[in-house]
């Protein structure tokens, strides 16, 4: 995204099939980051969780219900910026 979008390097966009699933996900990336010393500089949309967005300056995640997703369309908007297949190690 650097070259694209100078207030963020990479976008992470992540989707759940329920409003629980996405919560739960964003409860789990928080933690896990969290325990590694990393804070958010902003969260929004944590309370209805339809698209939920954690900001961590270099780094912003974008976790959306499967239709919010499909209708917003991130994906198409930025499609020109280079995209990262990414796996946890070990997984």
């Amino acid at each position: 995204m650097g070259e694209l979008l100078i207030i963020t390097d990479f976008f992470v966009i992540a989707s759940g099939n329920s409003d629980r699933q996405v919560r739960t996900i964003y409860e789990s990336i928080e933690e896990r980051l969290r325990s590694r010393g990393a804070k958010p500089i902003g969260v929004e949309g944590e309370r209805e969780a339809k698209w939920i967005v954690l900001d961590y300056a270099s780094v912003v995640i974008h976790i959306f219900l499967t239709e919010q997703r499909e209708y917003y369309q991130l994906e198409r908007l930025w499609r020109d910026a280079p995209r990262i297949d990414w796996e946890e190690p070990g997984a």
